[in-house]
């Protein structure tokens, strides 16, 4: 979806004049800029791979199971979608194996000699994968963990070193990676703006503002306190009432994000509104963001009477700040760290 004639002007904390940042509209069309790393490592299953980048060197420090890794981990490997098996793992009367979800997709045929199927179970091939230890997938990212097979898929969703999303909204971009891979892919792939510091004064400017459709400012990305913020600001329907929403996001995991606070303020003509709130992670999705309502939620009204004269224009000024949240230890409680 395009929108048209948005301008935004911004200034990283008050002391650089405001910069020009115009732009006619926004596709949503992806950039061809997805970069694939197929990691196998040296005693992993080969089905093992994901399509992430990182910036971290590549290590390996494999425990072996005591058995053949490499035959073992080959059996426990779906021939038709190649992902690993777990019970019920089904086999034909050759003792040719495969999943469950891909039996029904073969038609009770092996896909290997093509007999016929039936309802046997590898009992046995069960038991050898109920015995392994095996390393997190994203061990070469730097997860130290081993799990047993059957609870190793349930880290690996939750693993604090999996890759992260592109936090882009201006499309659904499927480029993943750790956090300094993503900031090089935002400002080269997306040209994001970058600034340095931890407060910003920004306006955002849309012609026709009554024609409300949803529609995504660019991207600004704010570095302060050696972390990476992600300011977002964009006008949608909420229900039958279209309003404007500006909210950050943490470029890191949520318990790290905790450690920040933030504030926006809108105002004109004697009225102010104000937030104030955490940053969410970037693990939890723009759209999910968007619809919890976490963030400065300005209704049309409100914001065409911040934008004054014949509310033809929308002319909105956000500004805020970030700060670190310091723990006092002889008063326990936390005390606000503003950057310089």
């Amino acid at each position: 979806m395009e929108i048209d004639n948005i301008e935004c002007v911004s200034t990283s904390d008050g002391g650089i004049e405001d910069e020009e940042i115009h732009q006619s509209s926004v596709s949503t069309h992806n950039p061809s800029v997805v970069m694939q790393q197929h990691h196998h490592p040296p005693h992993g299953p080969p089905h093992l791979h994901h399509q992430y980048a990182s910036s971290k060197p590549h290590h390996a420090n494999i425990v072996s199971s005591g058995i053949g890794p490499t035959s073992v981990h080959e059996l426990l490997e779906c021939p038709v979608c190649t992902n690993s098996m777990y019970p019920p793992i089904h086999q034909c009367h050759n003792g040719h194996t495969l999943c469950s979800t891909c039996k029904t997709r073969v038609h009770n045929r092996c896909p290997t000699c093509r007999q016929e199927l039936g309802d046997i179970r590898c009992l046995a091939l069960e038991k050898v994968a109920e015995s392994l230890e095996l390393p997190c997938k994203y061990y070469s990212l730097g997860c130290p963990e081993i799990f047993p097979y059957y609870s190793k898929l349930k880290h690996e969703a939750l693993c604090n070193f999996r890759p992260y999303n592109c936090p882009y909204a201006g499309s659904e971009c499927a480029v993943t990676g750790d956090i300094p891979y993503l900031v090089a892919h935002l400002r080269d792939d997306h040209k994001v703006d970058m600034h340095t510091g931890c407060t910003f004064n920004h306006r955002y400017v849309k012609s026709n503002p009554r024609e409300v459709e949803n529609a995504t400012w660019m991207l600004t990305v704010f570095h302060c306190f050696g972390q990476y913020f992600c300011l977002h600001f964009e006008a949608f329907q909420l229900g039958m009432a279209p309003v404007y929403m500006a909210f950050l996001r943490f470029m890191g995991d949520e318990n790290e994000a905790r450690n920040y606070s933030y504030s926006l303020e809108v105002g004109a003509n004697g009225r102010k509104l104000i937030w104030e709130g955490t940053p969410r992670s970037i693990r939890d999705s723009h759209r999910k963001v968007r619809d919890s309502h976490d963030g400065l939620i300005i209704q049309r009204n409100m914001a065409l009477f911040f934008s004054g004269g014949d509310r033809k224009e929308l002319k909105l000024r956000v500004t805020g700040r970030i700060w670190k949240e310091q723990q006092n230890p002889d008063a326990g409680v936390c005390i606000p760290n503003l950057c310089s």
